[in-house]
């Protein structure tokens, strides 16, 4: 008989502890670049390559996120990144809803074909894509356009998936029944299959924000001025010297990138868990 403390195996709390020692293990050692990019921006230039190195220096240096603020126009480029993450998030999700209904409720040729077609796309590396969207976009005029920021990130084959798997488990009998009461189909997708289907929208719009806030491909193919320019192309040309070559004043606006992100990601925190469950739903 194995032996027991206070009614549970010795194994398996020595198995419990030795898994929470990893896990926190691993956290923190996610944690130590954060940390460290949270230092180095509250630090003088001399300060940031001093050896050896230290986590905190004093006095910090609050005055190096006023003036990284000021020597580019990241007002312009906070306000470029959330137009396009809100406009790309709230498109996404109202494209990739109406076309999960339609693969998850109605029934027309070729609809099997067509949704293979659809998920193979998934097994195609950006890197393919590029030039033909640039051209593509090229030829529509849309570079350096909010248009072409946008658009491109309307429909996705993942959110298509995501949502079609969820909308699978809503019983047809709540869709017949409205039909047989006469609610149009854009009634039934409205009041019904949407309300139903909330937390996998409201997780796939979180996912969809950080994805369109964090891009970085997808505007470097569009952007060709500083006016358009998004969060993350901003931090890049920050680090190669376009403003100026200062590492304490690259990690505040690093800084401006990533604060936006983890509110909204503590904000979102039970959206990430139902995520996960939500991937394990029948197809």
């Amino acid at each position: 008989m194995a032996v027991r403390a206070r009614g549970v195996p010795i194994a398996t709390k020595f198995g419990r502890g030795a898994t929470w020692t990893v896990v926190t293990m691993m956290g923190l050692a996610m944690l130590v670049p954060f940390l460290w990019m949270i230092m180095t921006s509250l630090r003088t230039d001399a300060e940031a390559f001093a050896w050896p190195p230290r986590m905190i220096s004093w006095p910090l240096r609050w005055e190096n996120y006023p003036e990284a603020w000021k020597i580019a126009p990241f007002g312009r480029f906070f306000l470029n990144s959330l137009i396009v993450s809100v406009c790309v998030t709230a498109g996404s999700l109202t494209v990739n809803s109406l076309a999960a209904f339609g693969f998850a409720k109605y029934e027309f040729r070729g609809r099997n074909a067509l949704f293979l077609g659809l998920l193979a796309t998934l097994m195609i590396p950006s890197q393919v894509t590029m030039i033909p969207s640039f051209l593509l976009l090229k030829q529509l005029a849309w570079l350096d356009t909010y248009t072409g920021l946008i658009v491109p990130g309307l429909a996705g084959a993942f959110g298509i998936f995501f949502l079609r798997q969820y909308m699978l488990t809503i019983p047809d009998d709540y869709l017949d029944a409205a039909r047989m009461d006469g609610a149009s189909e854009y009634r039934i997708f409205g009041q019904i299959v949407v309300p139903l289907a909330k937390p996998a929208i409201a997780t796939l719009g979180v996912f969809t924000f950080l994805g369109a806030w964090n891009d970085f491909l997808g505007p470097l193919i569009v952007v060709k001025s500083d006016d358009m320019r998004t969060l993350p192309l901003a931090i890049s040309a920050l680090s190669a010297g376009h403003y100026v070559m200062s590492w304490p004043l690259l990690m505040a606006g690093a800084s401006f990138v990533v604060i936006p992100v983890l509110i909204v990601y503590f904000l979102a925190q039970r959206y990430f868990v139902d995520g996960i469950a939500l991937g394990g739903l029948k197809g």
